[in-house]
């Protein structure tokens, strides 16, 4: 085993202490001043004025200020051998030096030594000693650590991780699904390692390049990436890093880590959440003169400054770019802004592909089909769900994951972790004719998603839940489609009137209500999908402390916000109606399905309109098919 100087100093104090303590009680009961030679007999008072009486006593030392005696006697029980004994002395007993005289006994005085003082002051130093040696100690060792405290001059260092040659173990190859931004980025590699093939037709390297998109869809692993690809020096940070609760220490920061970079250009620095320290300018009530916009001050100079940073590639994620000021984003600072989407369907099946490599998939398993069902899903959701299911699959002891367990992931990772079954009561006839109460509208209303599965098994906050499968191409919704959601999320309100009476209405469409009433708005207000007209009302809502307006202000007049209402009640009202009558017309089939699901608990999509069929005509969907 190894052992520094420290750790030998550490175990050697406290046992010197110890030590110390343990020898001043074991000689603090004898005086320090008797010497080697104290005598181990002692005897009485009494018996030694017998002695000297009796003229045995042949000499006497007196110490500690006339207390103890050492006196050397004739003992006649011994055959009249000198024996050296110890006595108390009494502390009033001036007399005995007149016995001593006049018995005509050799006696010395030895003065009494000072040692008990000396021993004392440094038992009271040892623990104000120790106690500064173990915090020097302590502050020394955390010094060395990343991230220590480290000496009071370090707080303005940089805290960024440094590498000269990055092994991330991360390359282009192993990130998929985003192959728009791979492209944007290998340019900037191929630029590190060949930049005389650019500066030829007099093209310069970009400083900046901004990766934006939402949380999950691969900005950090592009970064990895680039790490990996490039083979020059590569710092890290987060944005959080910079900021401190001292004045300046951000901005001391920003610079330290510029003139590192600067020192070992060309290379890259990689600034993680960057809205941390890179918001608007001028925010919040009373100004912006905080530790925050300094920061962002010294970065916006040594991003592209007086001086410049020729060399130093800035690359920066966040999933906030309407926050960040507008000086961070101008051409010159971040040339390139990548936006970094949730993939399609085609990168889906790539990232698929890149985290089942060491899954263990049955035969059966088809990745192409896990990526139609996870329309909106990242990279990260992706990785999760195959995690999940190889959790679930060696929870109940298979030897290889199957499509159930994968279906069982989907439906854990978007709603949550499966609850107690629901008994046969009221309750979970009630919750079955509100599930399919949306199912039948999703299915009868021809603009409206089709239905994937219908479930009473409860899930998160869910006491049953009912799947839809949603187009590939969300970016762009009619007014059609907007209605058809609208009456399919108060298809379980209205089944459950219908059915049950206005009076067995329960609290059950809430969440629902929510997003009808939402929906309902966005059509009057942003979208112009109302007699108001094609006029935008209302803008994105923004945030306090943003670089915006703290109180807001209304857009419209009240005579405009009373018709905006009127007009969302009227959307609402209107889909309800054809609700209620979808409900009614189709009660029959309504309660084939309802017996069936509390029997199965789960219905199938296909199985659903196979049924449906038997009634009535479902009409014909557009259906999205996907190139992979």
């Amino acid at each position: 085993m190894k052992f520094s100087w420290k750790t030998v100093l550490l175990w050697t104090l406290p046992a010197l202490v110890v030590g110390f303590f343990l020898w001043q009680s074991v000689f603090s009961t004898a005086p320090a001043s008797v010497g080697r030679n104290a005598a181990s007999t002692r005897m009485t008072y009494g018996r030694f004025l017998e002695y000297l009486d009796a003229s045995r006593v042949v000499s006497v030392d007196l110490y500690d200020g006339g207390r103890t005696a050492i006196v050397e006697a004739v003992d006649p029980e011994l055959d009249n051998r000198l024996q050296r004994l110890r006595v108390d002395l009494p502390g009033n007993a001036p007399e005995l030096l007149n016995r001593l005289r006049t018995s005509a006994v050799n006696f010395n005085i030895h003065p009494a030594r000072n040692d008990g003082a000396i021993w004392g002051l440094l038992g009271n130093l040892v623990f104000p000693i120790l106690l500064i040696g173990g915090l020097f100690l302590l502050f020394r060792r955390s010094g060395n650590l990343p991230g220590g405290p480290g000496q009071a001059m370090n707080f303005g260092k940089s805290r960024a991780r440094f590498q000269m040659e990055a092994k991330t173990g991360v390359m282009f190859d192993d990130v998929a699904g985003i192959d728009e931004a791979k492209e944007e980025l290998q340019e900037v590699v191929s630029f590190l390692k060949k930049p005389e093939k650019f500066t030829a037709v007099g093209a310069r390297i970009p400083k900046g390049v901004l990766l934006v998109g939402p949380p999950g869809t691969g900005k950090t692993l592009l970064a990895k990436a680039i790490a990996g690809e490039a083979g020059v020096p590569f710092f890290s940070i987060s944005g959080s890093e910079f900021v401190e609760m001292f004045v300046g220490v951000g901005a001391s920061r920003v610079r330290d880590l510029f003139k590192k970079a600067k020192e070992n250009a060309p290379c890259i620095v990689f600034i993680d959440e960057i809205d941390a320290v890179g918001r608007q300018r001028g925010a919040g009530i009373g100004g912006g003169n905080d530790e925050r916009e300094q920061t962002l001050n010294q970065l916006l100079t040594e991003m592209d400054g007086f001086e410049g940073n020729t060399g130093v590639i800035i690359i920066a994620a966040t999933n906030r770019p309407d926050v960040l000021d507008a000086a961070l984003l101008r051409p010159g600072r971040f040339d390139r802004q990548v936006t970094v989407d949730a993939p399609d369907i085609k990168g889906r099946l790539e990232v698929l592909n890149v985290h089942a490599r060491n899954k263990k998939l049955a035969s059966e398993v088809s990745l192409s089909a896990i990526a139609r069902r996870t329309p909106g899903f990242s990279g990260a959701d992706l990785a999760n769900l195959l995690n999940e299911a190889a959790i679930l699959t060696a929870r109940r002891r298979k030897e290889a994951i199957t499509m159930a367990e994968i279906d069982d992931a989907v439906d854990r990772v978007v709603a949550g972790m499966e609850g107690t079954p629901l008994v046969d009561s009221k309750s979970k006839r009630l919750i079955a004719y509100h599930e399919v109460g949306h199912a039948i509208i999703g299915t009868l209303v021809k603009h409206h998603d089709p239905v994937q599965k219908v479930t009473l098994v409860p899930r998160g906050q869910a006491r049953g839940l009912t799947w839809f499968m949603p187009s590939e191409d969300q970016s762009l919704i009619s007014r059609s489609q907007i209605l058809a959601r609208i009456t399919g999320a108060l298809g379980g309100r209205a089944a459950e009137e219908v059915i049950f009476g206005d009076a067995e209405v329960t609290t059950g469409a809430g969440n629902d209500l929510q997003q009808v009433s939402n929906m309902a708005r966005q059509m009057v207000t942003r979208f112009g999908m109302s007699d108001l007209g094609p006029m935008s009302l209302e803008s994105q809502s923004g945030e306090v402390f943003l670089g915006r307006d703290w109180l807001t202000r209304s857009d419209y007049s009240e005579e405009i916000a009373s018709r905006i209402d009127a007009q969302v009640r009227s959307i609402v009202e209107h889909c309800y109606d054809d609700a209620r009558r979808i409900i009614r017309d189709n009660r029959e089939v309504i309660d084939r399905l309802v017996d069936l699901l509390i029997e199965k608990e789960t219905i199938d999509g296909e199985e659903f309109r196979q049924i449906v069929a038997e009634y009535t005509d479902i009409p014909e969907k557009e259906q999205y098919t996907p190139q992979l």
